[in-house]
């Protein structure tokens, strides 16, 4: 009887921690690989607009049949219910914080875009006050904590470069890059500036998205059906305004190369796969354990710039990456602390309330 009771512990917390973790670990990695393919695409003469558009529409192709083959026999809400406005709501902001994402990684490059994620916490913990703060808490201290330490971080990653502690070209050779990137992913102040702004818009908007999705999916949780529809919102918005803003019908002509790889990797594992995942997280987790693996997307975007385009790995990056890795196993341990403490008290109310427990079920 315990053997069984600590296996449906143990399988309790793989479903519910570790399954998560890597599943938002694994998106952030594919995010920063969709940023990098499109810069590098940019650089070849890609308008973003087209990208854009070919994205929602690939990733709206590829959820229509998984959505008639996983997707459960739930019910849709009458046409008048509040849920499709919000789901239209949510593909018009989607497709804002991909506009403002690919113009400000047009300005700036993918390490930037990755470092201005970081607000993506700030926003939803602060502004939306979706977590409850109790600073008498050692949770709700150690998720403060963690969030200031993960910022600072990323902080010490983009302002402290010091010394080389690892040469990029052990890992790649720079020129069998398709382009060369370590002299065109650099730009001007005035444009690294401006691809700030764009970028701290685009994670403003996708804070906003979190919160909208989970109300959503509080309504109708069926992750798959509520990203297809949400996908083929923005696939609609998308195509009323690029077609019109883009009229040079060469643009739109997708030869092969990176241009064609870099649309079809942001539209399966982007903004299919990783919206799906993210809906999930959502779901199960809330707005702010999803935002907070924002952070890691910089380590991550250091890693994949050290391995792949042979960037040098500096010493800031190392000390950056190690502090913001500490805040954010801070605030995954107040997070765990105060779901188990939630759980204890709910446990002890059952107990101590049996029949005002079941008269509260009966009406509801």
């Amino acid at each position: 009887m315990r053997g069984a009771r600590e296996e449906t512990v143990a399988w309790r917390y793989f479903s519910r921690d570790v399954v998560p973790f890597a599943a938002m670990f694994t998106v952030e990695c594919t995010t920063v690989g969709a940023n990098t393919l499109y810069k590098a695409a940019s650089l070849r003469g890609l308008s973003f607009y087209v990208f854009v558009f070919y994205s929602y529409l690939v990733s709206t192709l590829l959820l229509l049949p998984l959505s008639l083959i996983f997707g459960r026999s739930r019910r849709l809400p009458p046409a008048k219910s509040p849920l499709f406005f919000k789901i239209f709501i949510l593909g018009l902001l989607g497709f804002m914080s991909q506009i403002a994402a690919c113009k400000g990684i047009e300005y700036s490059s993918p390490t930037l875009a990755s470092a201005i994620s970081n607000l993506t916490p700030a926003f939803t913990f602060t502004n939306f006050r979706m977590e409850q703060v109790r600073l008498r808490s050692s949770a709700s201290q150690a998720k403060i904590i963690g969030a200031i330490l993960s910022i600072s971080g990323a902080l010490v990653i983009v302002l402290y470069k010091g010394p080389k502690v690892l040469s990029g070209a052990s890992f790649t050779s720079s020129s069998s890059l398709p382009i060369s990137l370590d002299q065109n992913l650099t730009s001007s102040d005035s444009s690294w500036m401006i691809g700030g702004l764009f970028l701290a818009s685009q994670y403003f908007l996708l804070s906003v998205w979190y919160i909208l999705q989970t109300q959503i999916m509080e309504i109708y949780p069926e992750e798959i059906s509520v990203v297809l529809f949400y996908n083929m919102c923005a696939t609609l918005i998308s195509a009323l305004v690029c077609l019109y803003v883009e009229r040079d019908l060469n643009s739109w002509k997708l030869k092969p190369g990176v241009s064609l790889v870099a649309v079809i990797y942001s539209g399966f594992f982007d903004t299919s796969l990783g919206s799906v995942i993210h809906t999930w997280g959502l779901h199960l987790k809330g707005p702010v354990y999803v935002s907070l693996f924002k952070p890691l997307s910089i380590a991550i975007a250091v890693a994949m710039a050290s391995i792949f385009l042979g960037d040098a790995l500096h010493l800031g990056s190392v000390v950056g990456s190690v502090i913001l890795s500490f805040g954010f196993y801070t605030v995954i341990w107040g997070k765990a602390r105060e779901d188990t403490t939630k759980t204890i008290s709910d446990s002890e109310q059952s107990l101590l309330f049996p029949t005002q427990n079941r008269e509260d079920e009966t009406l509801s």
